[in-house]
């Protein structure tokens, strides 16, 4: 049963001592403030990084043309490096260590998309079927670039939802017919993207079709790959290869990094998780040493209360009072102003928290923290307080009543 008793003494015990309980429950409600403060920001800072890979697959690797730094084999510097099918080729026939293989041919001039009686200007990209997974696109209706479209030269389209939108309304798209810079082309397909709204103003085409009806040429302005399930290892070694074949195939030194550029998207995230992890690290570093704090803050008033009641201690003893119903009054006390500041430090908390997440930025997004943490963060701080004030309550209680109340 409850001792309500035991229950007013305390709460008196409390309201006696406003400035001792204040400085005890600020310790406690800080510690657990900054800890769930800390934790949720490391977390909405990270999936902020991790929202900006969002747009390409994470386990890609992007070539670019460059121009020679390094004299080679009797040839002068300043030459400009392009890439051109047969290197697709290459790369599709060579490494086993490709998984999805697209080039890109950027179209010059008029690339305005018309269709009934509206004209209006997208973003047109020429690309192979394997543009589909490094561009993390989702299809919602039809069907993306295949091989034969590619083998056959075919004049199709794969349209963003936002193309579809402005161009077509309500109106079904598949089987109609747009022109691009006055070339017809037939939809074959809708999409949506990861990367925003940006990226759905996009129109896809074959690569071989925009090179011979465009330009009359077999070249390729940028070539991206995926690399399977490879480890950092592994990929760092195919970068090598790579590297190296191209540097046969176009004559430049293999060690010259300006000839082309390779950049990899799994090394650029795996810095940033070994970012997050350092990061993690410090905020757990800085949260339990709040947490200390708070401990030592505790540790410090129960040691004063003790002593404060020592006197009390012994009138009590010499009416009868038992060693543990002394000891429990003076924990009660201590795990009631721990768990309830413990309590509002959490809310507290997960208030600013909850209000963080409101706020629309990209590199801060949807900061959580586990619940659990502040639970636990709380349950050790009022053991904590409670094992600080134990020692000297016992102490106490073993004292002789007539020497307790000469204290």
């Amino acid at each position: 049963m409850i001792d309500f008793d035991k229950w007013q003494e305390i709460l008196s015990s409390i309201r006696r001592h406003p400035m001792r309980t204040a400085l005890t429950a600020l310790g406690v409600f800080w510690g657990i403030f900054m800890l769930i403060i800390l934790l949720g920001a490391g977390k909405g800072l990270q999936n902020g990084v991790e929202y900006e890979f969002r747009d390409d697959a994470i386990n890609s690797i992007w070539i670019r043309r460059g121009v020679t730094s390094i004299p080679y084999n009797g040839l002068p510097k300043g030459r400009s490096i392009s890439f051109s099918n047969e290197d697709y080729n290459m790369l599709a026939e060579s490494f086993d260590g490709v998984e999805h293989l697209t080039g890109r041919y950027y179209l010059s001039g008029d690339q305005t998309a018309s269709y009934g009686d509206k004209q209006l200007s997208f973003n047109t990209r020429s690309v192979h079927p394997g543009h589909q997974y490094l561009e993390n696109t989702i299809m919602m209706s039809g069907r993306y670039i295949n091989d034969t479209d590619i083998e056959e030269f075919r004049k199709v389209a794969v349209i963003g939802k936002i193309v579809q939108q402005d161009l077509f309304g309500e109106e079904d798209p598949l089987g109609k017919e747009i022109a691009i810079g006055g070339i017809v082309y037939k939809v074959v397909g809708t999409y949506r993207d990861t990367g925003g709204e940006n990226e759905m103003r996009t129109i896809y085409i074959p690569i071989s079709t925009a090179q011979r009806v465009y330009a009359g040429t077999n070249e390729v302005h940028q070539i991206m790959f995926t690399t399977g399930d490879l480890s950092i290892e592994e990929v760092k070694q195919l970068e090598h290869e790579v590297r190296a074949a191209f540097a046969r195939r176009h004559e430049f030194d293999v060690e010259d990094r300006r000839a082309i550029y390779l950049s990899s998207a799994i090394e650029e995230f795996q810095r940033f998780n070994q970012l997050f992890a350092s990061i993690r690290g410090f905020v757990w570093f800085v949260g339990i040493g709040s947490i200390f704090a708070g401990i030592i803050g505790v540790s410090n008033i129960m040691l004063i209360v003790v002593k404060d009641r020592t006197r009390e201690i012994g009138i009590r003893k010499a009416l009868g009072a038992t060693p543990y119903s002394i000891v429990s009054m003076i924990l009660q006390e201590a795990i009631v102003i721990t768990a309830v500041a413990g309590y509002f430090g959490l809310l507290a908390g997960v208030g600013v928290i909850s209000l963080l997440s409101s706020m629309e930025v990209d590199f801060f997004r949807n900061p959580r923290v586990d619940i659990w943490v502040g639970v636990v963060a709380t349950i050790v701080l009022v053991i904590a307080g409670a094992l600080a004030g134990l020692m000297p309550a016992m102490k106490a209680a073993r004292i002789h009543p007539i020497e307790a109340m000469r204290t």
